[in-house]
């Protein structure tokens, strides 16, 4: 029996477009999945597994999506070892007391822990007792990155407090959180919840 239109529209369905537009094609390359739907640099690692389906589709899309990730990551562990060390050279007071600091830092920690478990799933299965194992906890992983996202979003919305912003950059927290709003609104129209285990 064939999906209606409105039972279909989600992960595949682009912004602009109808349901199954953003579904990568047999004959298309994976980079097409990089200029589908939403184009954020930020959201590589995500375009580029999403929208897969056949076997070998999903194995290109998840090495590229765990290169991008662990760039992401690496940037990020860089970023805050530039931003401690600049902290430290100039005799900062305080480190991790501010909510954008605090959160940043929790933030990381489920970054690091993510891309660990991700990394570990799919190249050494056989920690987890086999790839069936590892298989099993896919969807706990996906939720995870589901719940990093707005961990995130609400790290740089925190970030407008901090005094660097206040002194130098004069970023709008409403500018930040529609900003943020307009992301959540392009990964929510493309979560399948049936594969979190949430719907049929």
């Amino acid at each position: 029996m064939a999906e209606s239109t409105s039972a279909r529209r989600g992960e595949e369905e682009p912004l602009l477009g109808q349901p199954g537009d953003v579904m990568q094609r047999k004959e298309q390359g994976i980079q097409y999945n990089l200029v589908t739907g939403r184009t954020s640099s930020a959201e590589n690692g995500i375009l580029i597994l999403q929208p897969t389906h056949t076997p070998e589709q999903k194995q290109t899309g998840t090495v590229l999506h765990s290169l991008f990730n662990g760039v992401g990551v690496l940037a990020l562990i860089a970023g805050l070892i530039i931003i401690e060390y600049n902290k430290f050279d100039h005799d900062a007071p305080a480190h991790f007391d501010s909510a954008h600091g605090r959160l940043g830092l929790i933030t990381y920690i489920v970054f690091v822990l993510q891309a660990i478990v991700g990394f570990t799933q799919y190249y050494t299965p056989s920690i987890y007792g086999g790839v069936d194992n590892a298989k099993a906890i896919w969807k706990y992983h996906r939720i995870s990155g589901y719940v990093i996202l707005p961990l995130s979003l609400a790290t740089v919305c925190a970030a407008t407090y901090t005094g660097f912003n206040k002194i130098s950059l004069h970023i709008q927290l409403w500018s930040v959180i529609v900003a943020s709003l307009l992301v959540v609104t392009g990964l929510g129209a493309r979560m399948k919840l049936q594969k979190l285990g949430l719907k049929n």
